[in-house]
């Protein structure tokens, strides 16, 4: 019995290693879409997926190092995160409308010009 104990632990080492590196290759990716968009919502989608990944990361880590604390750093760094998409999700959506509001008084001076035309 003794000698399964290692074994255990060892295959669960490999098994966390393993899903350490395959979120580390996501948490590029996403990183990746954030650059290059091709539009805002991408990039604020790829900013939330990069705090879950970057959560998932920190408890497994927990686990691993049986290190308590990090299950606390991991809770404040989910408000934090969920905070920033809030935040960025705002911003966006104040500039997108006054984007459209400006694209409303324009189209409505182009119908006042047209009709003073003719």
């Amino acid at each position: 019995m003794e000698n399964r104990i290692p074994v255990l632990e060892q295959a669960y080492e490999v098994v966390f290693v393993t899903a350490l590196v395959i979120l580390a290759v996501f948490l590029m990716l996403s990183l990746i879409r954030a650059i290059i968009g091709p539009r805002v919502a991408d990039r604020i989608v790829a900013i939330n997926m990069m705090g879950t990944q970057t959560l998932a990361i920190i408890a497994i880590l927990a686990v691993m190092k049986h290190e308590g604390y990090l299950v606390d750093i991991c809770l404040i760094y989910a408000m934090t995160s969920f905070l920033a998409v809030i935040v960025l999700s705002k911003v966006y959506m104040g500039v997108y409308r006054q984007r459209k509001e400006e694209r409303a008084r324009q189209e409505k001076q182009k119908e006042e010009r047209g009709y003073g035309d003719h």
